[in-house]
């Protein structure tokens, strides 16, 4: 099927569709798809990611909300028998009634810039079933999720994610790799679900809670921000200056703050 049947992308969406034959075939060879994995992709769009897989995987779903591209896919598809397509919206699909026996899905994405926080917290939600993830974000985004502390792009985001996977900026894409192209630079992330969550295991509400608040005003002291939450003497039992601005707290030192506040 020739490009120009495919409707335009459309701005509720967020649609900005991978077109860049060499990104393509550099995402691919990022993710490695094996004939014994089960991948998903969320937002296949016009399949640019979605034949290359299939032709190297054992199940692939795929998760589109355009209700006018499905049927496409379908058709431009319709000789894969391992492929599903399912009409709905990744933000609210539940991933884990994919999973078969004991294996783990491998997770992979070009995602709506308007989307992606909310769906990465609803796919960590749901990360003991997830092997990996490999998106396609915002670049600001990616280096938001990957920033160490006391970096300027160290915060709320950071944390939450870094707490259950290890981050991993792979490569830049320009925004002519896409059509529409889009005003900013795009960049490939892996993420891994760790084992152990750094700091220990803790409520993902609690934490986001903490660390929202921690973050409230970035320029003031955390013994300031949390003053409400935390006390001086539970910031110092966690070897932590109340002086301190919340960008040079670490991921465990956060998570310990959280269980004290469970606590009181």
């Amino acid at each position: 099927m020739r490009k120009d049947k495919y409707p335009k992308a459309r701005k509720r969406f967020g649609q900005n569709f991978l077109h860049d034959q060499n990104v393509i075939d550099d995402i691919v060879m990022a993710v490695d798809p094996q004939q014994d994995q089960h991948l998903v992709e969320i937002g296949p769009g016009r399949g640019a990611i979605t034949l290359p897989l299939l032709q190297s995987c054992g199940q692939l779903d795929a998760i589109e909300l355009d209700r006018d591209l499905v049927p496409l896919l379908q058709q431009r598809l319709s000789a894969y028998d391992n492929l599903m397509i399912h009409e709905a919206d990744a933000l609210s699909f539940d991933y884990q009634n994919l999973v078969k026996q004991q294996e783990k899905l491998r997770i992979i994405g070009n995602l709506p810039y308007n989307i992606t926080t909310p769906l990465l917290f609803h796919l960590l939600a749901q990360s003991d079933c997830i092997e990996d993830m490999c998106f396609m974000l915002q670049r600001e985004v990616v280096e938001r999720i990957c920033a160490q502390p006391d970096n300027k792009n160290y915060g709320r985001l950071s944390i939450m994610v870094q707490h259950q996977c290890q981050a991993e900026l792979l490569f830049i894409v320009p925004p002519e790799a896409f059509e529409p192209a889009p005003k900013v630079e795009s960049a490939i992330i892996y993420l891994h679900p760790l084992s152990e969550r750094v700091g220990g295991e803790v409520p993902m509400e609690a934490l986001s809670k903490v660390v929202k608040q921690a973050f409230i005003q970035r320029r003031k002291t955390i013994a300031n921000t949390l003053k409400n939450m935390i006390s001086i003497d539970d910031l110092t039992a966690v070897n932590i200056d109340p002086k301190q601005r919340a960008e040079t707290v670490t991921i465990s030192q956060f998570v310990a703050l959280t269980k004290l506040w469970l606590k009181t």
